[in-house]
């Protein structure tokens, strides 16, 4: 049974989605604040969180910044409709994926699963072989990166976004089929999850984000890894 730790200080929200998720056969841990979010996500150590942006006493976006610090567990962000700036930053502070309000509850319980599969999938993985490109090492079965011999620390879908790129270099990987492959949601996924993701990898990775050497545009497209030895 996966836990989800809720956290939002809407009661009539809460009340609802935690049915909802219950009935769905997960367990549901809710906090009302930023500060008992925290205090709930060391305590009970969540298999993914649904965090609100707007929360007392520390908002969701610090609470989401303090917990990626720490931890690779799935967040999933709940924003108003007029947000979309703020969307954008609660995926820089590491948020994985985002649900705007009002919602579906069906879509954000469909992105749950989504979610769980892929961190299940990230944990195990059958490709043992470490990919060698440049200075980067990436080792697929431990998922680590190393950069001139320096580790890298990266999100689960960072490191997702970098293996499936790594693996075919200079093949051309449209945002929707990387939207795909690693968020595994296709139909009311958002692309600029990917492009986001694609920008903070940057930063980690690359010595020049602006001027990358690794991952490089295919501008109208997607993505690719550098072919070049």
């Amino acid at each position: 049974m996966a836990r989800i730790l809720l956290v939002d200080d809407e009661q009539a929200l809460v009340k609802g989605l935690k049915y909802s998720l219950e009935r769905e056969g997960f367990e549901v841990v809710v906090a009302e604040n930023g500060r008992q979010a925290l205090k709930s996500a060391d305590e009970v150590q969540p298999d993914l969180v649904v965090l609100d942006l707007m929360l007392p006493e520390i908002d969701g976006m610090e609470v989401c910044r303090l917990l990626r610090a720490k931890s690779t567990v799935p967040i999933i962000m709940l924003t108003a409709r007029d947000e979309d700036v703020a969307k954008v930053l609660g995926l820089e502070r590491g948020a994985d994926d985002y649900v705007t309000k009002p919602f579906n509850t069906g879509e954000l319980i469909a992105r749950i699963r989504s979610h769980l599969r892929r961190q299940a999938w990230s944990g195990v993985s059958a490709d043992r072989e470490v990919i060698v490109r440049g200075e980067m090492h990436l080792d697929t079965l431990k998922r680590q990166v190393t950069m001139a011999g320096r580790p890298i620390a990266l999100t689960s879908k960072e490191f997702s976004i970098l293996h499936v790129l790594a693996a075919h270099p200079g093949r051309v990987f449209t945002r929707e089929s990387l939207l795909e492959l690693v968020w595994g949601y296709q139909h009311f996924g958002d692309v600029r999850n990917v492009d986001v993701h694609v920008r903070r990898l940057r930063g980690k990775i690359e010595a020049s984000p602006t001027n990358p050497e690794y991952i490089l545009t295919s501008w109208g497209i997607g993505y690719k890894f550098c072919d070049e030895p």
